[in-house]
């Protein structure tokens, strides 16, 4: 029989776009949330932009301020402060990428070895703990341990017969107190997202590894790490991408005069001259060079992980 012969299929017609919103109106309702965060709180203030390029007076608004093009960003740049703010702010995100950046790495291997449930649960309730603390409470936990009176570690250094130190006026303290600070607050729920991947391995890869008599070691250098490693380059490449910023809160909370040789980092700058001193156009231009420095280190970072491997943001 022809094809003629066959009656012809009916042709699927478009739905009107009334159809899609009235069927997903819940879906939307929910990606409206985020979706209104993000204009209100990191799109629309993109406009407030423009003061890093104006001598910004708030009774002549926007568009009235006068224009002075790059005259802020070379006051930064020929700035006495600028060598040092750029120095810190690069070595805390250094010494953070050193240090704390392996290590959730290392503890989701170890805990994902752990057969024990109850134990397993009990370690990671413990180590998520302090990721729920404000930076308030952690820089005061800091402080109690580490003041000359009264503070635990001069007490135990006193007891022991040892000198005390002033490490919260130590210059060369600040780094070790704010990182390691850090690597105890986050480390464990930065962990979430290595175990996570760890879990979606498929379990006939350990399985054939048991049977080839690897042991648990070799299980976790052969199986285990490979599989996460995208994982692992995506959450490094989002990390080199804030090279240079730094968590303002903890570093404005435990810094003080004494420590700003090593301490004072770009935010804790821009919040001085920016808002402290109301050089709002100053501080514009600061925090304008600093997001155009991170976007570009994406792009860079985010470019040789694509050539070299095959796993990269875009």
């Amino acid at each position: 029989m022809s094809s003629s012969t066959h009656p012809s299929m009916p042709l699927k017609q478009k739905k009107p776009l009334a159809y899609y919103l009235k069927r997903d109106w819940r879906l939307l309702v929910i990606i409206s949330l985020p979706f209104t965060y993000y204009i209100i709180f990191n799109y629309a203030p993109m406009f407030g932009l423009i003061m890093a390029f104006q001598n910004f007076k708030a009774g002549r608004g926007f568009l009235g301020s006068e224009f002075v093009g790059l005259k802020y960003f070379l006051q930064f740049f020929q700035s006495i402060y600028f060598p040092r703010l750029v120095r810190n702010t690069l070595l805390l995100n250094v010494y953070g990428l050193l240090f704390s950046f392996p290590i959730p790495i290392i503890f989701a291997l170890l805990l994902n070895n752990i057969m024990n449930i109850r134990v397993k649960n009990t370690i990671q309730t413990i180590v998520y703990f302090p990721h729920f603390l404000s930076s308030v409470i952690v820089v005061g936990m800091v402080v109690n341990m580490f003041s000359v009176n009264g503070g635990v570690i001069n007490i135990i250094l006193k007891q022991l017969g040892m000198a005390t130190h002033s490490f919260l006026s130590d210059p060369g303290s600040f780094r070790p107190l704010y990182v390691g600070s850090e690597i105890w607050q986050r480390f464990g729920f930065s962990s979430i997202i290595y175990l996570a991947a760890i879990m979606s391995i498929p379990q006939e890869m350990y399985e054939a590894a048991v049977i080839d008599g690897a042991t648990r070691f070799q299980m976790m250098l052969r199986i285990t790490l490979p599989s996460i490693l995208p994982t692992i380059t995506i959450c490094l490449l989002l990390q080199l991408g804030g090279m240079m910023s730094v968590g303002f809160e903890k570093v404005f909370l435990l810094y003080n005069e004494s420590t700003y040789e090593t301490a004072d980092v770009i935010s804790t700058y821009v919040y001085r001259r920016g808002l402290a001193n109301a050089e709002y156009s100053f501080g514009a231009a600061v925090g304008f060079f600093n997001s155009v420095v991170n976007f570009s280190l994406l792009i860079i970072f985010n470019t040789i992980a694509r050539r070299v491997g095959e796993t990269s943001l875009w």
